[in-house]
């Protein structure tokens, strides 16, 4: 608790510092989306930054996306392509470059990284920030967080007492809040809140992704599913939904895997999720299966956005 006050103080003082002026926002010459959230750990908000940039070019735009590129050793900002080595850009930056169909930079400073990705990508007209609603060096048109429906605020402690970032008061500034399903009836939520369910695609062989099985391919057998994600155990109900006999096997948040962490002596199928996949893509064998997720959310949410967008950069 005493350390949750030192921690809300900080985290108070560096808002008020921006507000005040005192430390200088940056803005860019584009419009800027923030997706985040006000708690440690996973609320879905890679499915939803994919959905949107989707979303943004089906409408005709171009986005770019920064992230900062958790556990990335590498040299930022930097560039993230498809073939980027995750152990040095990090697990999630690359998934983005591989789903997202747009150009990625990660780096801790995200106006840094915007700038440097709309200088190597000047038709880029919309910056989508990653995990970054506590980046305030960084104007934003827009924010959108992030709430997980099931798990909520925790206990409603700050860090490192309970599991939030910022008070929960702080999503009513935000734009949106998206909570993603199934949401807990009790959890209060401002007024306008909308529901993003994900969906399982196909899966698809880790050593050969135009290998693909429907998603109740494995269903009534025994399957190992490794997670490193914020909440393993929601893509273990996942799997168990669609039928599968799950073995969990729970790694850390953005584990560094090595082959012998799946070296499991039967000869049982092997799940994970995209996030896992990229880190283990160099030692895949054809028992090893990636179950892809998709952001469910009505597209009017893209087109509140964008209509924001318009009438706060300039008619952009």
């Amino acid at each position: 608790m005493p350390l949750a006050a030192v921690f809300g103080l900080a985290a108070a003082l560096h808002r008020s510092l921006f507000r005040l002026g005192i430390l200088r926002v940056e803005s860019l010459p584009v419009p800027v989306v923030v997706v985040g959230n006000v708690t440690a750990g996973g609320t879905g908000k890679t499915p939803l930054v994919l959905w949107l940039a989707a979303e943004l070019r089906r409408r005709g735009r171009h986005p770019g996306i920064v992230t900062r590129g958790y556990g990335g050793t590498g040299p930022e900002p930097a560039p993230v392509t498809a073939g980027s080595d995750p152990a040095l850009c990090g697990d999630e930056p690359v998934l983005l470059a591989r789903r997202a169909g747009c150009p990625v930079w990660r780096g801790r400073d995200r106006a840094a990284a915007a700038r440097a990705l709309l200088a190597t990508h000047p038709q880029c007209d919309v910056i989508v920030s990653d995990d970054g609603l506590q980046h305030h060096r960084l104007a934003r048109n827009f924010e959108i967080a992030v709430v997980d429906g099931t798990r909520g605020f925790g206990n409603g402690l700050l860090l490192p007492a309970g599991p939030l970032r910022e008070p929960v008061s702080r999503l009513a500034r935000c734009d949106i809040v998206v909570v993603k399903a199934p949401r807990d009836a009790s959890l209060a939520l401002p007024a306008g809140a909308v529901t993003m369910g994900l969906a399982p695609g196909r899966w698809q062989r880790l050593d050969d992704p135009t290998v693909t099985l429907d998603g109740t391919a494995f269903a009534g057998r025994r399957v190992h599913a490794v997670a490193g994600i914020g909440v393993p155990e929601q893509f273990f109900a996942t799997l168990t939904a669609l039928g599968v006999d799950v073995v969990p096997h729970a790694f850390p948040d953005h584990h560094a895997y090595q082959a012998g962490d799946l070296a499991f002596a039967d000869d049982a199928p092997i799940a994970m999720t995209e996030k896992d996949a990229v880190k283990c893509a160099a030692f895949a064998t054809a028992r090893m299966w990636v179950l892809p997720v998709d952001a469910i959310l009505d597209a009017s949410v893209a087109d509140r956005i964008l209509q924001t967008l318009r009438t706060s950069h300039h008619g952009s």
